[in-house]
């Protein structure tokens, strides 16, 4: 009897491995997702969600599109040319105000990790936000969040938004180059960007979001930063596509929880590290604290987004906006549920 209870338990656990396994298949396997500046820190999770094969073991074939910055991306989305985006959590809420419903279905990161530098040949001239006015600002490209959250600090400092110039640098080199070169006066960036030009001395910090003390000092509270959206009707139409790619973010997290920043540098291909393997293992040890550790997008966090836009975007002041349908929390649930 006992041996037939054993046999029967067994047969139970290899059902649950299989049905983990075999679960419903993706009704698109072959996936387009957009991102604005993959080498950047802000996206290793969808960097290592795809070196670690953790797509493939969902069923997935992904295609990621790299694109100079977020606004880029989620033009393409709404487009029809990516089916999916890494992207900053307020473009979900920005949308809603337009018209467009898209939604968030997993939090990759809980801290922004943006900063805002101003380039040493300026910086005895630029000691606060307030001195940036008429100043060359680079950022990722227009109207993405590191265009967004400089505007956002330029407004509580009683400047406007055309009280500098903003220049799209990309992300990576390109990025270093602009400030590097004088191209610009000052940058809102990430990592490993922001390492470099310090270690290089190109660069003085004057706001950093890479800290929860840091987010909470800008933004009043938890700011969610990147997270994978889509298109509603795109969820609506293929829960099973859209679960498998939770899934794989999901496990990624998990992961980057436990390994350590050389073990996630030898998963990255080595021109995202500018270079410099030892600086990039820095910017790495900076912001690990900033991935998400489970997924979900906090009720602080989509409150402190929604006033944000409400200073950064007139158009926000008085919209009716309802910023618990930017977020849907069940695929990533279901995935925590199977990772144990």
């Amino acid at each position: 009897m006992k041996r037939l209870i054993g046999m029967v338990a067994a047969g139970l656990a290899v059902l649950g491995v299989a049905g983990t396994a075999v679960a419903a298949p993706p009704e698109k396997p072959k996936l387009e997702i957009g991102v604005g500046g993959k080498p950047l820190l802000y996206y290793l999770p969808l960097t290592l969600a795809e070196r670690l094969g953790y797509f493939k073991d969902e069923g997935l074939d992904v295609t990621v599109n790299d694109f100079g910055g977020g606004s880029k991306a989620l033009q393409a989305l709404v487009g029809g040319s990516v089916d999916a985006v890494t992207g900053a959590y307020e473009h979900t809420i920005r949308m809603q105000q337009k018209g467009q419903d898209i939604a968030a279905v997993i939090e990759l990161g809980r801290f922004p990790g943006i900063v805002l530098a101003v380039s040493t040949a300026k910086a005895d001239k630029v000691k606060s936000v307030a001195d940036l006015k008429g100043m060359k600002i680079g950022v990722t490209a227009p109207g993405s969040s590191t265009h967004l959250t400089v505007t956002y600090q330029m407004i509580k400092a009683g400047l406007s938004a055309d009280d500098a110039s903003f220049i799209g640098v990309g992300g990576g080199a390109s990025a270093v180059a602009a400030l590097e070169n004088g191209n610009v006066d000052a940058i809102s960036h990430l990592d490993p960007v922001i390492s470099k030009l310090e270690a290089d001395g190109a660069a003085k910090v004057l706001v950093d979001t890479r800290t929860e003390a840091g987010t909470r000092a800008v933004f009043g509270g938890t700011n969610p930063a990147a997270v994978l959206y889509l298109k509603r009707d795109f969820i609506k139409a293929n829960p099973n596509t859209v679960q498998a790619l939770t899934n794989a973010f999901y496990r990624t997290l998990k992961w980057i929880e436990k390994a350590s920043p050389d073990e996630i540098a030898a998963k990255v291909p080595e021109e995202y590290m500018l270079g410099d393997k030892a600086l990039y293992l820095k910017a790495l040890k900076a912001s690990i604290p900033t991935y998400s550790q489970n997924g979900l997008i906090p009720p602080e966090g989509m409150d402190s987004t929604m006033k944000f836009l409400q200073t950064t975007e007139a158009s926000f002041k008085d919209a009716k906006i309802d910023v618990t349908a930017s977020f849907d929390p069940t695929f990533v649930k279901k995935a925590a549920a199977a990772v144990k």
